[in-house]
């Protein structure tokens, strides 16, 4: 039997699907969240660790009606990675978070187009005002998607206060400002 969380938004552009997380997905989650390139979000994870990572975004979608998107490849049906809306608990403010859990899948501008979808989604019908993103300083890459989806950096924006940010040195995790509803470039 497969479960899956009822009632959540399904999105399609070009090139993806983007739905709420499925069991399957953990397939692909699982090994991303155990390896070196999980340590821009805290990684790399035990096994155990990372479960219940996994687990916590899929609760999120319990707690709050809306959470991560799982990406996919509409024409392989291949589970990408993950994009969207998250606010757990002790984040200062709504945040677009994104990885990508396959490294052949990076650099393809899939994150772009998720989140730039997605943003869209949180904007119009959950009517968020704002939003950003805490991006590991080491994360090139993620520097230059927020830069290239219109966000800039915001150093007085407040840090989650939750577990692990505390030990965090100042500089080590960069506030990166999304464009308000109606200033998103199409």
């Amino acid at each position: 039997m497969t479960v899956t969380l009822a009632h959540t938004p399904r999105f399609e552009t070009e090139r993806l699907i983007l739905r709420a997380p499925e069991a399957s997905d953990w397939e692909a989650a699982g090994p991303f969240l155990v390896s070196e390139r999980a340590r821009h979000i805290g990684g790399p994870f035990t096994a155990t660790q990372a479960w219940r990572e996994y687990a916590q975004d899929l609760g999120h979608w319990v707690l709050r009606g809306w959470g991560l998107f799982t990406i996919e490849d509409r024409a392989t049906g291949q589970t990408l990675g993950c994009a969207g809306p998250y606010h757990p608990e002790g984040w200062a403010e709504n945040e677009f978070g994104w990885s990508l859990w396959r490294p052949e899948s990076e650099g393809k501008g899939y994150a772009r187009e998720a989140v730039e979808r997605l943003r869209a989604y949180a904007y119009g019908e959950l009517g968020w005002t704002t939003a950003v993103s805490y991006i590991d300083a080491d994360n090139a890459p993620s520097i230059a998607l927020a830069e290239r989806l219109g966000c800039r950096l915001d150093p007085d924006a407040p840090l989650p206060k939750a577990d692990g940010w505390e030990d965090l040195a100042p500089g080590e995790v960069l506030v990166y400002r999304h464009p308000a509803p109606g200033k998103v470039a199409a």
